[in-house]
């Protein structure tokens, strides 16, 4: 069952192109990933009425492979988020949802 990870960001503002070009689905957030069949990809979503917050939404296969990628690749994950940390004012786990299908 596909599986939605969020995050949400609020970004310095003047590092926002820097941050969208990274967290981007062609940037190298989504770049780490790509590699991983259980990976489906990146959408990035700039709220239209706060300048500066994101949502990332990461598609994965199961959340069962979202864990598993992050089990196995910690050292990545965080030489990653320690590089964009200054692009960042927070983050947050927003939470992993299952698509709905009718």
């Amino acid at each position: 069952m596909s599986c939605e990870i969020v995050s949400s960001f609020t970004v310095v503002p003047s590092q926002i192109e820097t941050f969208e070009s990274t967290y981007g689905p062609e940037g190298p957030w989504a770049r780490l990933f790509r590699h991983v069949p259980s990976y489906k990809g990146t959408k990035l979503i700039a709220d239209v009425m706060q300048v500066g917050r994101y949502m990332a939404i990461d598609e994965w296969s199961s959340y069962e492979a979202y864990l598993e990628f992050r089990t196995e690749h910690p050292q990545a994950l965080a030489a990653l988020d320690e590089a964009c940390a200054p692009l960042i004012v927070s983050v947050e786990f927003f939470g992993a949802f299952r698509i709905v299908r009718s």
